[in-house]
């Protein structure tokens, strides 16, 4: 499933995440390159240990706690902390799957972490530049994905995909990964559209007994496929 998630930051808070981003210190994006990544990856990228990739890591993290789509889509275990990269003119990183797992260094000893789902939280406006477009491959086709700043995409990541060159302005964006609860992606899809009925028929229909039902088919369902 690839899942568009609007308005994770809000606009001034954009604002200021790109005002600390000017004033990083940005070093060659390969640095958390894989073996074969790493032959068709040309971006810049903060590094972990930025004091400004740290605070603003945290602050991508707190902007989704209060996030009920991206809960429910994800259904997240582990989220290894949000790192941040820019693409320039002539910059692209071309096809590649994420490597299936991450060590989170940030903790002691480090926390390994599954990747079971890609995140790319847009920090530059579409109009601000041309090309960049994150282009994911799945079942059903391409997939080419360029967002208003604030807003993420979540995607599988098992897909091959890319990042085009960009030919004018420059890209700014967050980028994780996410170990979640529900290691299977079919029965993570089979939740997230049992929840997200569920809620619409709360709405609709508030008090329903019957939402009590589904509610238990939900937590049961979760129970059973969790992976703790």
């Amino acid at each position: 499933m690839i899942l568009h998630v609007p308005n994770v930051l809000t606009q001034a808070q954009v604002s200021d995440f790109r005002r600390r981003l000017e004033q990083a210190g940005w070093v060659d994006g390969r640095i958390t390159a894989g073996h074969q990544s790493v032959l068709v990856k040309h971006n810049l990228q903060l590094p972990q240990s930025d004091p400004a990739a740290r605070e603003l890591s945290q602050a991508v993290l707190a902007a989704l706690e209060g996030n009920s789509l991206f809960f429910a889509a994800a259904l997240p275990r582990q989220i290894f902390p949000p790192l941040f990269n820019r693409y320039q003119v002539g910059n692209g990183f071309g096809n590649h799957i994420d490597n299936a797992v991450r060590y989170d260094n940030s903790r002691q000893p480090p926390l390994p972490v599954r990747t079971d789902l890609s995140v790319t939280l847009f920090l530059s406006a579409p109009e601000e530049y041309d090309g960049g477009e994150l282009v994911i491959e799945d079942p059903s086709g391409l997939h080419r994905v360029k967002l208003p700043a604030g807003d993420l995409v979540l995607y599988p990541s098992t897909s091959v995909h890319r990042v085009e060159t960009v030919s004018r302005g420059e890209r700014l964006a967050s980028f994780f990964w996410l170990q979640s609860l529900i290691r299977d992606p079919g029965e993570r899809r089979l939740l997230f559209d049992l929840d997200v009925v569920t809620q619409k028929l709360a709405r609709e229909y508030p008090g329903h007994p019957a939402l009590v039902e589904l509610t238990g088919v939900y937590h049961n369902l979760l129970r059973r496929w969790t992976g703790i």
